[in-house]
């Protein structure tokens, strides 16, 4: 019982008084390795089933729209509480920050019941409006059955992991999420092949992968092992914690929820085209998940050391934190820009086989993602600030830019213009408009920094 309140004491040191060229890494790292674990899960699904042809694949890329979905269930209640609980622990107030975890892992696991349940009884209906065709409807159907039975743990992981990342506890996280993403690999050949399910059998090792992830990350908090206490005792659907979750959340729901519409709207452009053309961007999705994944984990190693330092009034860090991060971003997202770029055809080969169309159209998206990952890491870093200090409407706009505002006008002219070139083309394009939005938006938020700073200090000496 002694180690508990000594690891808190020794973690809230850590978030205040370490360099913070140290502690954001010591906080990313972990975040960032199981952010591309977790890229693992559908990477080695897309692998794997690309064997069984490319209408096996181009199914696999429609029910990433049902990932998306499973998402929203469970990310705005998962960023929304990252960000106040991180807040709420830099100013000690960790029994709130506890209600806080409740309420959102609770709210989480029941949303996840709910499409669960609904995504059952109309499954074909929801396959079809994802994006699935004709060719490859049954596939998507085989895929989305098991994974849809573990839509409320997979919901409830969010919250878990953001909310361990948020007092200070990322080597858990990514303990958690790892774990899952290594069975997943395993299972994938053991289920496709050997049992002969399939498509059915990428989906039930993806299922029991998140099960499994499920019940390593719930165990700190059942073992009383983290900082925060998950109980139903501590479920408190009061307005002030409800209203601080969804106003700094619902960005990231809004985001989610624009990558739902943007992604089947991409599927039925490219599914009008051809399957080759559908499963060539589809495999350009998970690849990249790679890179952002690695820009989202330091995002998230960021946001809480923000948060806190905020919370605590160390204004001084809050800056530093965000000028380090930044730098950080640009110059990691140019590196992985240039390998990427140069291996873009080797990769999309691994998927594509022998369809020359496929093969044309993926590498093509690739590498015009990899040429704008530097704009679109550093703006994720303002993304992350603006979520850690509790600017909704800042956090709002830039989650909602990349797949959404900045994406839906370009769209349908892209695709009319140049067909399957556009399509390839179009998230790139999106990623280096969104930089129009992020700089007005970074110099208001580092004003205000600095006038809260300056009030803070006038305070003190008065």
């Amino acid at each position: 019982m002694k180690k508990g309140p000594q690891s808190q004491e020794q973690r809230r040191l850590m978030m205040l008084n370490e360099p913070l060229s140290r502690v954001i890494p010591k906080m990313a790292v972990p975040t960032i390795i199981a952010f591309l674990i977790n890229s693992i899960y559908s990477l080695a699904d897309t692998y794997f089933v690309s064997s069984l042809g490319t209408n096996a694949t181009a199914a696999v890329s429609v029910n990433a729209s049902l990932d998306q979905l499973i998402m929203m269930c469970g990310s705005m209640l998962a960023v929304g509480a990252n960000s106040y609980i991180a807040r709420l622990l830099g100013a000690n107030n960790d029994k709130k920050a506890s209600q806080v975890l409740s309420t959102a892992f609770i709210l989480a696991f029941g949303l996840g019941v709910v499409l669960l349940v609904f995504g059952s009884i109309f499954m074909t209906p929801m396959v079809r409006m994802l994006g699935a065709t004709p060719t490859c409807e049954k596939y998507s159907v085989d895929y989305a059955s098991y994974v849809l039975i573990a839509a409320p743990f997979m919901a409830a992981n969010f919250v878990m992991n953001q909310c361990l990342r948020s007092e200070g506890s990322a080597t858990l996280s990514m303990i958690g999420m790892g774990f899952g993403g290594i069975l997943n690999c395993v299972l994938d050949p053991i289920f496709i092949f050997g049992l002969d399910m399939g498509v059915a059998g990428a989906s039930a090792a993806t299922a029991i992968s998140k099960l499994v992830s499920f019940a390593i990350l719930i165990f700190p908090y059942l073992t009383r092992r983290s900082l925060l206490h998950l109980s139903i005792r501590n479920f408190h659907f009061t307005r002030d914690i409800i209203g601080k979750i969804v106003s700094v959340g619902s960005s990231s729901m809004f985001r989610t929820g624009l990558g739902v519409v943007s992604g089947i709207l991409l599927n039925d452009l490219a599914g009008n085209i051809s399957d080759s053309v559908l499963a060539g961007i589809g495999v350009c999705t998970k690849v990249m998940m790679f890179p952002f994944g690695i820009v989202l984990g330091f995002g998230n190693g960021f946001q809480p050391v923000a948060g806190f330092n905020w919370g605590a009034k160390r204004y001084d860090r809050v800056r530093q934190s965000f000028r380090f991060s930044g730098w950080v971003a640009l110059i990691g997202g140019a590196v992985m820009a240039g390998l990427i770029a140069i291996f873009a055809d080797p990769i999309i080969v691994l998927f594509a086989g022998t369809d020359p169309e496929m093969r044309e159209i993926g590498a093509l998206a690739i590498r015009l993602q990899s040429y704008a990952l530097p704009i679109h890491a550093w703006v994720a870093v303002v993304n992350m600030f603006c979520a850690g200090l509790g600017n909704a409407r800042g956090a709002f706009l830039l989650a909602t830019a990349r797949q959404g505002t900045c994406m839906l006008p370009i769209l349908f002219p892209l695709a009319s213009l140049w067909g399957a070139y556009g399509l390839a083309s179009v998230q790139a394009i999106a990623d280096v408009l969104t930089l129009v939005l992020a700089v007005p938006i970074i110099l208001s938020m580092l004003k205000m920094v600095r006038r809260t700073e300056a009030e803070h200090l006038a305070s003190r000496t008065n």
